[in-house]
């Protein structure tokens, strides 16, 4: 099997760690470099975050430290939902600052997709700041990469503001530009995320996989967040699901730009599926998941970690 090369840009975050962790065992990709940027809780914890978690998983991609803060406005902050650290819910290993790739995340970027033999993989489940200056900064490596999967924006409602989802809401000139990047990207928007429920019994099977499945059980039950009997709602891995199991989704093509300006709704992603706008397609939206099967996935992609 010919492994896909990836490349994550990361806040984490509880949900991130999911994603991540999937991402590092399976069998289908290459992760060749973890961005950390500011996002749920500062840089210098979500860079701790993923060095930590790096180190509980025995794995050994390099991590690079991302942008501090958005372009233009003021960082926000997600510690109320997934605790002061960030990761909270698990006592892990001292973070091994051995995996840390010096310079800055634009640069580490463009060297793994110049030296790659093959087109390379975006994932994006964070804030879209660290793209965003890599988009800029080498626009000539945007034929190099074969797709961006991105968890972020609201088809409706928000959960930061009345229409703004966070990753899109924390910084929308840098989600705007990666939006409209031109590269094929599949979006997992907030809906999503509510669809692909796991249930309580669904969290217990991850609990009993392993040391890795108990880690994951102890943070993703650790977060501060609304919750249905105790199962949870699945987000930052929905964007791993689309590069392992498309099928598991329902997309539709829409024109998806950001709300800069508004006061009352800046950072809201407008999502126009019926070309309202008459501007062509830049997404295709994930609109609908197989939740039986999405469940089944993901207790089977984590156990993967713990073989």
């Amino acid at each position: 099997m010919t492994k896909k090369p990836l490349i994550i840009s990361t806040d984490p975050g509880i949900d991130d760690a999911v994603a991540i962790t999937i991402s590092l065992f399976a069998p289908e990709l290459d992760v060749k470099l973890i961005a950390a940027t500011w996002g749920n809780v500062a840089l210098e914890k979500t860079l701790n975050n993923a060095l930590k978690l790096e180190t509980f998983l025995h794995t050994k991609v390099p991590v690079v430290g991302g942008a501090k803060m958005p372009l233009l406005r003021p960082a926000i902050d997600a510690s109320d939902i997934h605790g002061k650290s960030g990761m909270d819910g698990y006592d892990f290993p001292k973070a091994d600052r051995g995996l840390l790739k010096s310079g800055l995340a634009a640069a580490a970027i463009h060297e793994v997709v110049t030296n790659s033999d093959e087109k390379v993989i975006l994932m994006q489940i964070g804030p879209a700041t660290d793209f965003a200056l890599y988009f800029r900064q080498f626009p000539e490596d945007l034929d190099k990469i074969e797709k961006l999967v991105i968890m972020g924006g609201a088809i409706g409602r928000g959960n930061w503001g009345p229409y703004g989802e966070y990753n899109v809401a924390g910084d929308p000139e840098a989600a705007q530009i990666v939006f409209t990047s031109g590269l094929k990207i599949y979006l997992a928007p907030l809906e999503l995320g509510q669809q692909a429920y796991v249930t309580n019994a669904t969290m217990q099977r991850v609990q009993k996989l392993g040391r890795v499945g108990n880690m994951l059980y102890s943070i993703l039950t650790n977060l501060h967040d609304e919750t249905k009997d105790n199962g949870r709602e699945i987000y930052d891995a929905l964007a791993a699901g689309m590069l392992l199991k498309p099928q598991m989704y329902t997309f539709k093509p829409a024109y998806v730009t950001v709300d800069t300006k508004s006061s009352a709704t800046y950072g809201a992603s407008v999502i126009d599926f019926d070309h309202f706008f008459g501007k062509s397609a830049n997404v295709n939206v994930g609109v609908k998941i197989k939740q039986k099967v999405f469940a089944d996935w993901f207790v089977d992609a984590i156990s993967r970690a713990d073989k």
